[in-house]
């Protein structure tokens, strides 16, 4: 009898390959529509050489007050509540999808950033927050003490 390998992850493979047959089709609006309810905003984040940028879809936002951004080296936390009321109290709603309430995220960025110097702009419900890098070599090299 030959012997095989043991391979922990086979079956999980197996296992996504089942799920990749049954429902071949792209997930993410499902995902997407399950993290708006959840007062989750989707987020895109890029570089240059000399800041970090992230663009947040946050529509329907009425005013500044109703947002806070904070930045902590390398983490960028956005936040806020967003009001949508109507315009008499009569009003019936046969759908309701869009998000009101609190938001919050925490976003993980790929270098350190100055707190110094941040700025951000709000325009056609897209938060843009530009944060400039941290200068210098955040490396330091640690003196071993060797007995």
């Amino acid at each position: 009898m030959p012997l095989i390998p043991y391979e922990p992850f086979r079956q999980l493979d197996h296992m996504r390959r089942e799920l990749d047959r049954f429902f071949p089709d792209d997930l993410s609006l499902i995902k997407t529509g399950l993290h708006q309810r959840l007062g989750h905003f989707s987020v895109d984040v890029h570089e240059t050489a000399d800041e970090i940028v992230a663009a947040c879809d946050i529509p329907g936002l009425d005013k500044k007050e109703d947002l806070s951004i904070e930045v902590d080296r390398d983490r960028l936390t956005v936040s806020g509540t967003l009001n949508r009321t109507s315009e008499t109290k009569e009003e019936q709603f046969h759908r309701q999808e869009r998000y009101t309430g609190r938001f919050h995220r925490t976003i993980g960025l790929p270098a350190e950033v100055s707190s110094e110097g941040v700025s951000a702009t709000y325009r056609n419900g897209v938060l843009e927050v530009r944060m400039p890098k941290l200068k210098g070599d955040s490396k330091r090299k640690i003196d071993i003490q060797f007995h």
